[in-house]
């Protein structure tokens, strides 16, 4: 394990931060899902970087998770590596974010890294096949679920080209569509990167928006989908509270805090290479104390009527222990994963398992 860390980063350090970042991303995705086509390289896969430990099992939103940590939406945006993801030490990967139409998203170059803040800076704009295509993939991965399935969350946002009267038509659809094969559902209302989204936070706004998918996802699935909003760390602590109101009003099943941040403030990157990344969500290490803040603030307007799953600046088994101990059931990462290669999930998962033995044997 601490072997292949320092290949990747060696790997990381010396090749893949001198080519572009969305270029590096497909090459290093389209190799982890080539190795798990493979049976045996994926059994190799499984035994070195997957965590089975029953410490660490969590039962929420009436599914049963593995370990706590999740992939957060983003890394896989068109449903085209679970299998493989799984392999890395993911419990769930929230496939997204997907929309009614399919779009290419922002002109390139979208993706940057800066390595001093161990961030990344993203303007994508939802680029996805759209929700009919994705459909289909997680249709066939239902069909022939893997050995190791991994929970499937999707998340949703809205078409560039729909307007704001038209979002929730739109966010249906894609409700419709993909709730029959997800087991959890995530409205994303927070990104940056599509013009006016994060407007759709007011709640005013909002509640149409979660109303429809309520509906159509119920319906097409004929079950209970779990429903999850997530919001942006740069809402105001009011809004915070608004939101998580409205969500217990309507009888979602949670919130996922949070998205990316368009705050620059308090980088150790030069504010030249900063300006050339130009605008979009920054992610990473510096997100961290706004995401713990607003997830404990969600934790107590709350009051554990709702799943939280914390997302924004995880690196470590300490940070997943803060965001568990603040409140969240769940926690999601990736830019970590980014940094640190593909042995990061087990190590932190390792990590948590031994440390939570610890604590029960100080009881």
């Amino acid at each position: 394990m601490a072997a292949s860390g320092r290949v990747y980063k060696t790997l990381y350090r010396h090749v893949l931060t001198r080519v572009d970042a969305e270029v590096a991303h497909r090459w290093a995705f389209a190799g982890m899902r080539l190795a798990s086509r493979v049976p045996v390289a994926s059994d190799v896969l499984r035994r070195s970087f997957a965590a089975d430990d029953d410490r660490l099992r969590v039962r929420v939103l009436g599914l049963d998770f593995p370990t706590p940590l999740g992939l957060a939406a983003g890394f896989d945006k068109n449903a085209t590596g679970l299998t493989s993801l799984g392999n890395f030490g993911f419990s769930c990967v929230e496939v997204g974010t997907v929309t009614a139409l399919p779009q290419p998203g922002n002109p390139k170059p979208r993706l940057h890294r800066l390595v001093a803040d161990r961030a990344v800076v993203n303007r994508m704009g939802f680029n996805n096949d759209g929700a009919e295509v994705v459909a289909k993939r997680l249709r066939q991965y239902r069909a022939v679920p893997p050995a190791h399935p991994v929970v499937v969350g999707v998340n949703i946002g809205k078409s560039k080209v729909v307007g704001e009267t038209g979002a929730a038509a739109d966010y249906a659809t894609s409700a419709r569509l993909l709730a029959p094969y997800a087991d959890y559902l995530v409205v994303n209302v927070s990104s940056p990167n599509t013009p006016g989204l994060r407007d759709l936070q007011a709640v005013e706004k909002l509640r149409p928006v979660l109303a429809a998918v309520r509906e159509a996802a119920d319906g097409a699935a004929h079950r209970h989908v779990p429903l999850l909003v997530k919001i942006a760390p740069d809402l105001s602590d009011a809004d915070v509270d608004a939101v998580a109101d409205l969500a217990l009003e309507l009888g979602l099943d949670g919130i996922v805090a949070t998205n990316t941040t368009t705050a620059r403030a308090g980088l150790r990157t030069p504010p030249e290479v900063v300006e050339a990344a130009g605008g979009g969500g920054l992610s990473g290490a510096p997100l961290k104390a706004r995401s713990l803040e607003v997830l404990r603030r969600l934790a107590a307007r709350t009051r554990g009527s709702l799943v939280l799953v914390g997302v924004g600046g995880l690196e470590t088994a300490d940070d997943v222990a803060e965001r568990l101990d603040a409140g969240a059931s769940l926690v999601q990462a990736y830019t970590a994963f980014v940094y640190e290669g593909p042995g990061w999930a087990r190590r932190v998962l390792e990590q948590l398992a031994a440390s939570r033995t610890r604590r029960e044997s100080d009881r």
